[in-house]
């Protein structure tokens, strides 16, 4: 079952999404919204995904969905915590820097909570008063769970799995390093990010998903050409039930949190660090990652940051190429 919202108001207009999104099924005599939704799961689960079989075989009314006029499945939600689950992206970063890789880092999850009362739709633009900040994309798939309790197992967490979407979690890369020396953490640095125009239940994606991770190719295009093709489900140290119950193992958690896995990271093939699509490897799903690379190979970056004008395209495909989740497709600053 694929799920999106609808622009409308604050918290959008919940609509079920046929298989090839290409069409999609007013779905608010069910819930209103996506957040009334999963706040009543058990309750409602059965009469959307009724609706939604309705909807594949075109026996109610339909709509045409078209991915520019969805906002972010969660146009706004109560929690929205992401962790870094490819810790070869955060061992690159330090060791660009020249700073110590904690043996911690392993064997304990990265997280931090961001600002969710406002995302961005998946067509919106990305709002960016000053180049000098360093405006970056980052490629990440996200989980959304119903209600997880204190203290959770990890089977426990993945079992509060309700949707899995993408998301573009922007950063702004130079505003970075003074926040993190203040000892406090991400605020300014960390700008609304942009949800996939779909969520999709893990049960729909198959042995897509699987071990709590995703098993799909992160695509990612920077303006018009091949940047990332990283696959999500390798190199993942982290899976999600791991992330889910590091996040609850002091508080518990509310339905329609959104969990991030971090950017998708892959090592080359010869276990060194990515390399370019021009150069046969994978590619990656964030610029710091190509800069922190060249930086370790010649000494400093060459890669810009993203400029006014630039665009960003992240998606993953089926087997027919179709996207999963629709498509993230945004211009800096248009």
């Amino acid at each position: 079952m694929k799920l999106a919202s609808l622009k409308h108001g604050r918290d959008g207009k919940l609509v079920v999404v046929s298989d090839d999104l290409a069409w999609c099924a007013d779905a608010t005599t069910i819930a209103p919204t996506l957040q009334a939704a999963l706040d009543n799961w058990d309750q409602v689960e059965g009469d959307l995904r009724n609706l939604a079989t309705d909807l594949g075989h075109e026996t109610i009314p339909m709509l045409r969905f078209h991915e520019r006029m969805a906002a972010s499945p969660l146009p706004r939600a109560y929690q929205w915590a992401d962790g870094s689950a490819y810790v070869n992206h955060v061992a690159l970063v330090r060791q660009a820097r020249g700073a110590e890789m904690p043996e911690s880092f392993w064997r304990d999850p990265l997280m931090y909570q961001g600002g969710s009362d406002g995302f961005l739709g998946p067509r919106d633009p990305i709002p960016l008063a000053d180049e000098a900040w360093g405006c970056d994309l980052e490629a990440e798939v996200v989980v959304v769970t119903g209600d997880v309790p204190l203290g959770a197992s990890r089977d426990e967490a993945l079992a509060a799995v309700r949707l899995v979407g993408l998301t573009n979690d922007v950063s702004l890369r130079n505003l970075i390093p003074d926040e993190l020396a203040k000892g406090f953490g991400f605020f300014q640095s960390k700008p609304a990010s942009a949800f996939s125009p779909v969520f999709v239940t893990p049960d729909a994606l198959g042995d897509w998903w699987k071990d709590g991770k995703l098993h799909r190719k992160l695509m990612v295009d920077v303006n018009g050409k091949p940047f990332g093709r990283a696959e999500a489900g390798e190199d993942m140290t982290f899976d999600f039930g791991t992330l889910i119950a590091h996040a609850a193992k002091t508080r518990a958690l509310g339905a329609g949190t959104i969990i991030g896995s971090g950017t998708v990271s892959n090592r080359d093939a010869d276990g060194g660090p990515g390399k370019p699509i021009a150069e046969g490897g994978v590619g990656y799903s964030c610029l710091a990652e190509l800069r922190t690379i060249e930086t370790i190979r010649g000494g400093k970056p060459e890669t810009p940051f993203l400029k006014a004008g630039d665009t960003v395209r992240i998606w993953a495909e089926d087997e027919r190429h179709h996207p999963i989740f629709g498509v993230i497709e945004q211009t800096v600053g248009g």
